[in-house]
């Protein structure tokens, strides 16, 4: 008999923390200019580990397995983790490479994103403990493109874990090379594909959004949900024949860093919940919206109440 299934969310990815440069001077100027910007903070990073923090949020309990530096940046990033209730057991430092780092410069009307990638690409599928995907419901990844050591293990792991019983999600990110490559094989293995317009588009091979959707989710197994995440224009949401879309949540934003991450952790709360398609996309597009209300990626994140009531101010519901 193996371990007990105890937990709802395994995220395997990359861990690496955000240094936030805001204001509308956030761009810099060379020749050795200094300009004043509003804010520069250091935050919890990470496509993976932000969806990490918002799926415990949510009342998930949820495990990682990734790699970080032993150095500051590291030890930063798994103290916030355990502080937000995930488990960093399986996490490992690495004392060859520094920790990966994001810069984010973000002006209010946009974002540029530098990122020095360190051990992020370092992990290795086989790091994964098959002790540790017996105990979870479902296991995530994140950042698809940034994990050069990863990728190659990647279907096996995931068919390993269909083996187990337990269901899949790959949020692939930006491919830096804007080339959007190699992801047929881990495709035809993914129960959920979290993209954002841009990134459906380019993967599917389409403009229309739709349409790319419909294309990826011709690529996966029998039942794959593929889910585009459309700013302000809410979401939409294939599965099979069905088609659904939610519209954004109207909310005052502080920074959408991390709000599609947060949007993730939403729908793979509903979608582990049993939800019909059209709630776990609600949630989705709330969870979204109101992480923006903070600065960073994880302080605005909300509970499943305070998502729930948001939406029934906006006159919204969501399953008991």
């Amino acid at each position: 008999m193996g371990p007990p299934v105890d937990l709802g969310l395994l995220v395997v990815g990359e861990i690496n923390p955000d240094i936030i440069v805001a204001g509308a001077h956030a761009q810099p100027r060379f020749g050795q200019a200094e300009r004043y910007v509003r804010s520069i903070r250091l935050a919890v990073g990470s496509s993976s580990v932000i969806t990490a923090c918002g799926a415990t949020r949510l009342g998930l309990r949820t495990a990682f397995v990734g790699v970080v530096g032993d150095d500051l940046f590291g030890r930063f990033m798994l103290d916030e983790m355990r502080a937000r209730g995930i488990d960093v057991s399986a996490c490992r430092f690495d004392p060859e490479l520094p920790t990966g780092v994001t810069v984010v410069l973000d002006t209010g009307a946009d974002r540029a994103i530098l990122t020095a990638p360190g051990a992020m690409a370092s992990l290795h599928a086989e790091e994964v403990p098959r002790a540790l995907l017996m105990r979870a419901r479902h296991l995530h990844v994140g950042s698809w493109f940034l994990q050069d050591r990863l990728r190659p293990g990647l279907p096996g792991l995931f068919a390993a874990a269909h083996a187990e019983g337990l269901t899949t999600s790959l949020d692939p990110g930006w491919d830096p090379a804007e080339e959007w490559q190699g992801l047929q094989d881990i495709l035809a293995l993914t129960d959920v594909f979290l993209p954002n317009t841009a990134e459906a588009r380019a993967v599917g091979g389409a403009s229309d959004v739709g349409t790319a959707a419909q294309a990826i989710r011709g690529v996966g197994p029998e039942g794959m949900t593929v889910v585009v995440k459309q700013a302000d224009r809410g979401a939409l949401a294939v599965r099979g024949s069905a088609s659904v879309t939610s519209a954004a949540l109207q909310v005052t934003v502080a920074d959408a860093v991390g709000a599609g991450d947060s949007f993730d952790a939403g729908f793979l709360c509903g979608y582990l919940q049993g939800w019909p398609l059209a709630d776990a996309l609600e949630l989705a597009v709330a969870c979204g919206a109101l992480s923006t209300r903070r600065a960073g990626g994880t302080d605005g994140q909300p509970t499943l109440e305070e998502a729930r009531a948001a939406l029934l101010a906006a006159g919204r519901d969501l399953p008991e």
